[in-house]
């Protein structure tokens, strides 16, 4: 497993030389995301999209 210092060398090695600061703090944002959903997967914690829209239907009502 990659350390956050390797991972944010990895995504500044991938910028294009124009980035800005923010397209660099997007990267990191998508990446966070990225990792806590594989976390989440991996844990078997997702939610079907069945179980959503019985949920939503029964909040509706």
């Amino acid at each position: 497993m990659q350390t956050v210092k390797q991972i944010v060398h990895d995504i500044a090695e991938h910028l294009p030389e124009q980035a800005t600061f923010d397209d660099a703090m997007h990267a990191l944002y998508v990446r966070q995301k990225l990792e806590r959903a594989l976390q989440v997967a991996a844990e078997d914690k997702v939610t079907s999209q069945e179980e959503m829209e019985r949920r939503y239907l029964n909040d509706a009502r």
